[in-house]
């Protein structure tokens, strides 16, 4: 009797951790500000999370969104103490300012609530600091989400990397950004702030900078830089007053430097990577396209061209992949693109990076 008592727990135990296993994770979205918020109020539901609460204070925006997405008012509530009451989300989406993640976190963590904030990870090393100290005191996962890392070219290179096909790095040029908030249409609420010192931290250099941060972290595995040194420049000052709106950040490493230009003065829209080995280079021209370059000669090389599929589920959008790790599908390596190790140096550089510029001087990492 009692081995058939012991066989039945075990296949209760295993029906119930599967049946948790399938179920959708229960997300709170927090803050509408944020314009990449767009990405998931036209995907509020799949067999992989549902979003079952919305907190949004400004009603007008809310409304806005609502009619746009068709998601019933009900779904909306105006703080994050309303929300846990009234639901019991296992994890919550930050769509609101960068300042405003700490908070997230703060609220979120003794309740056991995973969180993924929106890049950059805090507005401050600082923020990010406290932000960390309190997921690993509840110990909860807390992401951050960047556009690139669903890129499979970014994989790509990285993979390329990890098998030497170009021989050692040696130097990386990592560019990102776009003609400048003022001049691509943003939500006027996430204009609001993203030019703003205080809610942002900065402008294109920590808005896109920590994209090449991140990137670079990654692909050295964790090592920090030796130093940093960095320039910034205002270039329309009609339309970002108060903020830097280009930067150019150089890391150096004890191999090898990286050069990012982070910046709201292109003219294009671009999100680029060229990393430079002893024997050829790679070229991630975009999330799709890639180029590698072996040299030969002086100035000759062979080229091949590779046209990249998107990836499959869940790694090939933030929603799905931040489920599937909560639900112990999928394992977190450590300085992945998402990971709070990565993010942590990622905000360490970009703290070195504001107090390089604002400075003159180059800044050494300890």
């Amino acid at each position: 009797m009692l081995r058939l008592s012991v066989i039945l727990m075990f296949i209760i135990y295993t029906f119930t951790s599967l049946k948790a296993q399938q179920n959708p994770v229960k997300y709170g979205i927090v803050g509408l500000t944020h314009s990449h918020v767009h990405w998931i109020l036209g995907n509020l539901k799949t067999e992989a999370y549902e979003v079952v609460g919305i907190v949004e204070p400004n009603k007008a925006l809310a409304e806005r969104f609502a009619k746009q997405y068709k998601f019933p008012m009900e779904l909306v509530y105006s703080s994050m103490d309303e929300l846990f009451v009234q639901n019991q989300p296992q994890a919550v989406l930050a769509f609101g300012t960068v300042y405003e993640h700490l908070e997230v976190v703060e609220k979120c963590a003794p309740k056991g609530i995973h969180v993924m904030v929106e890049k950059p990870l805090a507005v401050s090393l600082a923020h990010a600091k406290k932000m960390e100290q309190w997921a690993k005191k509840h110990n909860i996962h807390l992401l951050t989400n960047y556009e690139t890392t669903w890129y499979p070219t970014m994989q790509k290179t990285y993979d390329l990397l990890q098998s030497n096909a170009i021989g050692e790095i040696r130097k990386v040029i990592i560019r990102d950004g776009h003609k400048g908030p003022a001049r691509i249409n943003l939500d006027p609420e996430f204009f609001d702030w993203l030019t703003d010192p205080v809610q942002n931290g900065g402008g294109a250099i920590t808005d896109f900078g920590c994209y090449g941060a991140n990137l670079m972290t990654w692909f050295m595995q964790g090592k920090k830089p030796i130093s940093v040194t960095a320039v910034t420049q205002q270039l329309q000052k009609e339309n970002n007053p108060k903020v830097d709106d280009d930067a150019t950040i150089v890391l150096s490493y004890n191999n090898c430097n990286a050069v990012l230009q982070p910046s709201w003065n292109w003219t294009i829209g671009r999100k680029d990577v060229e990393v430079y080995g002893y024997d050829g280079v790679i070229y991630a021209d975009n999330g799709h396209h890639l180029r590698i370059r072996m040299s030969k000669g002086y100035d000759g090389f062979k080229e091949e061209k590779m046209e990249l599929k998107t990836f499959e589920k869940p790694y090939h959008n933030p929603f799905y992949y931040f489920a599937a790790i909560i639900k112990n599908e999928v394992k977190l390596q450590p300085y992945y693109l998402s990971s709070l190790e990565n993010n942590m140096v990622v905000m360490e550089i970009l703290d070195a990076a504001i107090r390089s510029a604002r400075s003159g001087k180059t800044v050494k990492l300890e």
